[in-house]
């Protein structure tokens, strides 16, 4: 099943890059981005609640398509590319183990504890 969740997760990723790749955003935009919402592992810092919450919130996929759909609504390509860059980068923190966070802490996530 581990197998299956990592190649859902790796064609997701993908199709971010195809929704890229629809902008006129040079290319190292992408690369420059996708790190990007790791930002929300700051919350830690305030503890587990915190950091579970603000972690969750700039890796749920469901927002990175609101996000996404309100910038195509809008024709608003820094919105367009926000939800891309949001939705690759929780595609691929998935393919690598890397789940939504409950707040008993970091490594215990919806896909199971990280580094067991």
């Amino acid at each position: 099943m581990k197998n299956l969740i990592q190649l859902e997760e790796a064609a997701m990723f993908a199709f971010s890059i195809l929704l890229f790749s629809d902008l006129s955003f040079a290319w190292w935009w992408f690369l420059a981005l996708i790190l990007a919402p790791d930002i929300g592992m700051i919350g830690y810092a305030f503890g587990n609640k915190i950091g579970a919450y603000t972690y969750n919130l700039f890796h749920h996929k469901g927002i990175a398509v609101v996000v996404y759909a309100f910038g195509w609504w809008l024709s608003n390509d820094y919105l367009m590319l926000s939800g891309i860059i949001l939705f690759g980068h929780a595609s691929i923190d998935r393919l690598f183990g890397y789940g939504l966070k409950y707040e008993k802490g970091f490594k215990f996530t919806h896909l199971g504890e990280i580094g067991k």
